[in-house]
Parts: C-alpha cells; structure tokens; sequence
C-alpha cells in the first residue's frame, strides 16, 4: 500500500470537507436569514390563514420532490464511488442515466397529479374553506408544473455532492431563496399579496436558478462528465434505480414521519393552526439546519474513506461528530429558554406559542439530530437496511398514532410528542449499526 499516497489523500479529503463546512455555514446563516425574513413577510401578505394554506402546499410539494425514487442520493453515492476509483468515464454515464430516469419518472407523475388536481375535491382533501381560498386547483396546478420541472434539474446539486462539493448544492439551494425573497418583497410593495403570487414565486425563483447551473456545470466547469444520449447505459440506470429505491423508501417515510405534521394538523383542526406550529418548528430547526450543514459533507468524504480503506480518518471524524453532538444538545437548552422572547421579536404577538409545544418541538429535533448524526455515514456506506426496517415500523405507526392523540386529546402538543416516540427506536437502532460498521472496519 503506498502510505504516502493514501496520507496525501486523506488531507486532500479532510481539507475539503472543512471547505464545505465553512462555506456551506456562511450560505446557511444567509438562508437562515432568509426564513426568518420570509415568516413574517408572507404572514403580512397573507393572514395566517393562507400562510397556513401555503404552508400546507409546500408540505404536499415534499412528495413530488422525492418521486425520483431515491436516484438522487443513487448518482451522489455513484459519482463519489467512481471518482475515488477513477473511472470517469463511468461518472458521465451515472449522470446521464439519472437524468433519462427523472424524464421517464416526472411525465406520467405530472399527467397523474393534474388529474387528481382537477377531478377531485382538493378542499375537502386538505380541509380549506372554499371561501378564504377561491383558486385552490389553479394554485395547486401551478405549483406542481414549477415544481415538476426543478425535479429533474435539482439533480445536478447531487452530482456536486458526489464531488463532494454540497456547499455548491447549498449555495445553488440559497440563491432560488434569495430570489424568492426579492420577488415576494417586491410583490408585497406593488400590493400583490394573493396566495397564488406566493405560491409562483416561491416554485417558479428555485426553478430559473436551477436551469441556469445547468449549462455552466455540464458546459462550462466539468464538460468531461456532461450528459448525452449516447451515454445512456440501461444496466447502469437499473444499478442506480436498486440503490436509489432504497433511499426511496427512507425518504418517502420520512416525508410522512416528517412534513405530514402539517396536513394533518390542518385537517382536523384548522390551517390557522399550522402557523404557529411552524414557527416553532422553523425556530428548533435552525440547530438542526447547522447540524447538517456540519454532517453534510461527511456522507461523500465516508464514502470516498472506505473506497479507500482510510479507516484512521474514520475514526477521527467519529470523535469529532461526538463533539458536534454536545454542542447540539446544550444549544437546544438554551433556545427554549429564549424561545419566548424571540417569537416576540420574530412574529410579534398575535401568534401564541405555548412553552410546552417549544419544549417538545426542541426534543424531537433532538432526536432528529442524534439518528442523523449516524444515518449520515450509514447512508454514505450504503448501509441501508436496518434504517429501512426501523423507518417503515415508524411510519406504520405514526398515522394512526397520530390520529388518536389528536382526536382524544385535541392537542396539537400531543403529535409532536408522538413524532418523538415513534422515532425513538430508529435513534437506538441507527447507533448500534454505526457503531457495529466503525468496529468492525477498525
């Protein structure tokens, strides 16, 4: 083995995930900033009624978003794999077979959900007064339309984390936020403050920005991996279509586990209630958003590792992500603390937030947290199945769960608490894998 070679290679690895992290922490903190500019701009814009109709709409947009059937985190795991290997040739057919995958995927997608749109009652579907939301199917319409066309070109930011580069991903990610911004603070001026305005701008800015990478990744930065028809390979597709359905099935349960919450609280009890539940959760969420931000590159640098049997540098990633773990948990404490005066900062006074709903919204990102912390390297290791097991048993229970609690308790409180119970178990089974993968490769 060539010591010196694979030492040289692990700084390379290790200076880059740092680059990454620092990167990708500046353009979080700007689309933090960004939230929380939008919370309040669009509850001016709409009332919290609509804003909790937006809400729920962009929870339903989730499920588009995962249809690529996992191929996404298939083409990030590829090209990180065939890089450390040095097979470029097979990087550009990874490419362009994903993206003949998403086409054949999105079509009969868009042409179903069109269908559900118009011939079906969507008010009744996700409990909207006709009255308040006159447009609901055009609204609808025009999300899924924007909506379906970022679901193809979204996938170059997983060829950039395959390079492990997500502070591009990130960075591309931010600047469809900032736009989206611009436009709604711009609309807001003009006076054009309806829900379908909203919805346009915050599906339509992400989509431009996206189709604009794309000629400058494939064209212009890395044209030897551009895609073409001729790069097509069949086996391949089908060899990334078996990974990606298994993180497939992992998203799609954690769509229900996760953005549901929404729907749910909007059905049986009102979408006014959805705001200031979202507030919570968008004000916990930001540990977790800089958790990831940190976890992030991890999940191709362990992949580009254990392609290269650089077990030492396994190991010292461990200890550091213990760390993360500690600092994650006592800025929790601290932001329930807080978390009554920021909502007055933040939102004002109008939309009561109880302490308890904060301190259950604060554990479950938690345990969020603390699962991710060893999903991430699982996922990078395309350790896959025992996540599999324990997410689908989750989500069994999740719904009917939920359903009980909020029709016996009326509390919106008591689904939070749920999600933290139902998760719980996939927390415990994500450590001891991890822990029985890094052990064993010692």
């Amino acid at each position: 083995m060539d010591f010196q070679a694979l030492n040289n290679t692990t700084n390379k690895r290790s200076a880059l995930l740092i680059k990454n992290v620092i990167a990708s922490f500046i353009i979080k903190g700007w689309s933090a900033v960004i939230v929380l500019l939008m919370v309040p701009l669009t509850l001016k814009m709409l009332g919290v009624y609509c804003n909790g109709v937006w809400l729920t709409i962009s929870s339903v947009l989730i499920w588009l978003d995962l249809m690529d059937i996992g191929l996404g985190n298939g083409l990030r795991n590829a090209v990180a794999n065939y890089i450390a290997k040095g097979e470029h040739e097979k990087v550009r057919q990874a490419v362009s077979s994903t993206y003949f995958m998403l086409l054949i995927i999105v079509i009969p997608i868009v042409l179903i959900l069109y269908g559900i749109i118009w011939g079906f009652d969507m008010y009744a579907a996700i409990g909207v007064n006709k009255d308040m939301v006159p447009n609901l199917n055009t609204i609808l319409a025009v999300a899924v339309s924007f909506a379906s066309a970022t679901f193809i070109l979204k996938s170059v930011g997983n060829f950039y984390m395959g390079l492990q580069l997500p502070a591009v991903n990130n960075l591309i990610v931010c600047l469809g936020q900032t736009l989206a911004l611009i436009l709604t603070f711009a609309a807001y001026i003009i006076g054009i403050r309806s829900l379908l305005c909203v919805v346009t701008i915050n599906t339509m800015a992400p989509l431009l920005i996206w189709a604009a990478c794309i000629p400058y990744t494939y064209k212009k930065r890395y044209p030897q991996y551009c895609p073409g028809i001729k790069y097509i390979n069949t086996r391949m597709a089908y060899s990334l279509c078996s990974t990606g359905m298994q993180f497939f099935v992992l998203q799609i349960c954690g769509v229900i586990l996760f953005m549901t919450t929404n729907i749910i609280i909007s059905k049986l009890f009102s979408p006014a209630e959805v705001t200031p539940y979202q507030v919570a959760y968008r004000y916990f969420h930001l540990t977790f958003v800089v958790f990831s931000t940190i976890c992030m590159p991890f999940w191709n640098a362990t992949t580009d590792a254990f392609a290269r049997n650089d077990i030492d540098w396994l190991r010292k990633s461990d200890r550091k992500l213990n760390l993360l773990m500690v600092g994650a948990i006592i800025a929790l404490v601290v932001m329930v603390f807080l978390s009554d005066f920021v909502y007055r900062i933040w939102v004002g006074t109008d939309i009561i937030i109880s302490k308890d709903l904060s301190v259950c919204v604060a554990v479950y990102m938690l345990i969020l947290i603390l699962s991710q912390r060893y999903s991430y390297i699982l996922n990078g290791l395309g350790v896959l199945r025992i996540q599999l097991i324990f997410t689908t048993i989750a989500t069994a229970s999740f719904l009917p769960l939920a359903w009980y609690v909020c029709k016996t308790y009326e509390s919106v409180t008591g689904l939070v608490w749920v999600m933290c119970i139902v998760n719980t178990p996939g927390l415990i089974a994500n450590y001891w894998k991890y822990h029985s993968v890094i052990n064993k490769a010692k």
